[in-house]
């Protein structure tokens, strides 16, 4: 919010400098305004909106200088080249530049790894890719990760949890699980991070087996995950054959190649990667994708033809370097990833589909990611070291999706757009009882509703305004000035107010009180910009000019008292409060709940 007021007051100093072009104070604001721009598009998305209306502003002059005839071409070109040298250069060199000293510092591993490629995991500190050596070629008997393509993909992923009924084929819900793993069994049906499930110590060697048992039949959730996992872990076999005598040393190595029939075998559930010809949860015209079988023996629709991009038959496969696509051999489908969150029941992790299209694009493709195979030799990662523009692009690629793809948590208090401007719903931060301390985010009603009132106030006085000109009326001096502030000035304002809301009705994602802040700002500025013109209005008529100023003094005086006492009554939202809530009529702050929707 301080870059978005910087980049306003910024362009209106600049615009003020407009009789003076390429002066000392001309090239500083138009520099600042560059400078802001950056600065608010390097906090938040948000500051898109208002890199928009400097944009339009900037049309606007550029197309008012073309009609003054008595600008020369070459003068006109100098004004273009200043505004894209300022506020387009400018701005993407200073953005860029911030983007470069955070991947310099932020250079650590952490949990959101998954959401980006391999080749950007491998720059970062503390990563398993990071200096690491793997085996260069796939080969049968290999466990390996497999990431989707597509901008934070995510990751193969099954679990020990099946589709809920009525979703795919006919399926029943497992409520329970297990895990040969030493020591570590896992039960239940509640998740812990990361969407896995809570474990609980068992003697070496026992289960508990499913609550519904292990039958063929029950096909477990295949999912990509956008995390680091132990169920990400798939093994490679081939398609007519165990491969559990590879584990030998002595066995020889086998490599997989381009135009083989191959199976997955999940490593933690021993079922096989399989599909059929049942729609798929969300995409409809998709095929399922399940786990099937047991202990890795499963049938037909378990075989999947593994091809890389752009490579003939036979050809090696490459860890990490090489594009692949599985072609379900049975129906002819592509395991692909949607790009869709599953509901709750599939801890909303994302949509894994087998589509019958078969259109090449980044949801369709894979590349193996870990790979783990004692018997062949490694080659350093160093090799897939990406370029600047590279992680820069993904970042924000992945960094839109995060965004946009925001849902809801259980219990969470969300607002919708039209909440925000008449003060519907504030947001609790802290506190649900008389005993607690509490803080309750809430604009000021007095603010918030005068703000309202102006914009209707506003429409009414430019309409107006815009009429008189249009029909000629004499005005005088000071009432030229006042319509051109309020039709350029205020004009500008309300339009920042527009860009700043409107979209908001338009996005899918959650949203919260906090949104509609930017938007707030440039509603309080178009109420300072109309009631000062209307005060002056209002003063022109009374000769005196010692009475014209009591009026306006007066008004103003009276805005800010009101303003202030507004503040001072609701002061304990912001700084905390305690006792009784504002339901209870013994409650000190029940004379302050002006609406039943706000919950202090």
């Amino acid at each position: 919010m301080f870059f978005l007021m910087g980049a306003v007051l910024s362009m209106v100093k600049c615009n003020s400098c407009a009789d003076r072009p390429f002066s000392a104070s001309w090239w500083l604001w138009l520099s600042l305004t560059g400078v802001n721009l950056a600065g608010a598009m390097g906090v938040k998305f948000v500051g898109l909106f208002v890199v928009l209306l400097v944009g339009l502003n900037t049309i606007y002059d550029l197309w008012d200088l073309l009609g003054n005839l008595s600008l020369s071409v070459v003068m006109f070109g100098k004004h273009l080249l200043a505004r894209v040298l300022c506020l387009i250069l400018l701005p993407l060199a200073l953005y860029t530049a911030v983007f470069a000293v955070h991947f310099t510092v932020l250079n650590k591993s952490g949990p959101g790894d998954g959401f980006f490629s391999s080749a950007f995991q491998s720059q970062l500190i503390g990563n398993n890719l990071h200096n690491v050596s793997v085996p260069e070629h796939l080969a049968y008997g290999s466990v390996v990760t497999m990431k989707n393509l597509r901008m934070a993909g995510g990751y193969l992923h099954s679990h020990w949890h099946l589709y809920p009924e009525g979703v795919g084929a006919r399926q029943q819900q497992s409520w329970a699980c297990c895990c040969w793993k030493r020591r570590t069994i896992k039960v239940g049906p509640v998740p812990h991070a990361e969407g896995r499930l809570p474990t609980r110590e068992a003697p070496w060697g026992q289960a508990i087996s499913p609550a519904h048992g292990t039958s063929r039949s029950k096909r477990l959730c295949v999912t990509a995950y956008l995390h680091k996992d132990l169920n990400n872990l798939w093994i490679i076999k081939k398609h007519d054959s165990d491969t559990a005598d590879l584990s030998d040393p002595s066995s020889p190595v086998e490599l997989v190649r381009h135009g083989d029939i191959i199976r997955l075998e999940h490593k933690e559930t021993s079922r096989n990667l399989h599909s059929h010809q049942h729609e798929a949860p969300l995409t409809r015209k998709h095929f399922q994708v399940t786990g099937y079988g047991i202990n890795g023996t499963g049938d037909s629709n378990d075989f999947w033809r593994i091809e890389v991009v752009g490579r003939k038959a036979g050809k090696l496969i490459k860890v990490l370097r090489s594009q692949v696509r599985l072609t379900h051999v049975a129906t002819g489908c592509i395991l692909g990833s949607s790009g869709k969150t599953l509901p709750k029941w599939g801890w909303e992790q994302v949509e894994v589909t087998c589509t019958p299209y078969l259109k090449e694009s980044p949801n369709s493709l894979w590349n193996f990611e870990d790979h783990i195979n004692p018997k062949l030799p490694n080659i350093s990662l160093d090799v897939l070291k990406p370029s600047f523009a590279e992680i820069l692009l993904e970042s924000h690629m992945v960094m839109i999706r995060g965004n946009s793809g925001l849902k809801p948590k259980d219990n969470e208090v969300t607002s919708k757009p039209w909440h925000w401007p008449i003060n519907y719903q504030g947001l609790r931060f802290s506190g649900v009882n008389e005993t607690d301390y509490r803080v309750y985010l809430l604009g000021n009603p007095v603010i918030w509703w005068l703000n309202l009132v102006t914009i209707g106030l506003y429409l009414l006085i430019a309409v107006s305004t815009a009429v008189a000109v249009k029909r000629g009326v004499h005005l005088s001096a000071e009432l030229k000035e006042l319509s051109r502030v309020v039709l350029r000035g205020g004009g500008q304002i309300m339009l920042g107010w527009l860009l700043h809301y409107l979209p908001f009705f338009m996005m899918g994602r959650v949203l919260y009180f906090h949104h509609y802040f930017p938007a707030m700002l440039f509603s309080s500025m178009l109420t300072g910009i109309t009631w000062d013109t209307l005060l002056k209005f209002c003063a022109g008529f009374l000769s005196p000019s010692t009475a014209a100023r009591k009026v306006y003094g007066g008004g103003v005086l009276t805005l800010v008292l009101l303003i202030m006492y507004s503040f001072y009554l609701f002061h304990p939202l912001s700084y905390g409060m305690i006792g009784p809530m504002a339901s209870d009529p013994s409650s000190p702050m029940a004379g302050l709940r002006w609406m039943d929707s706000w919950e202090f």
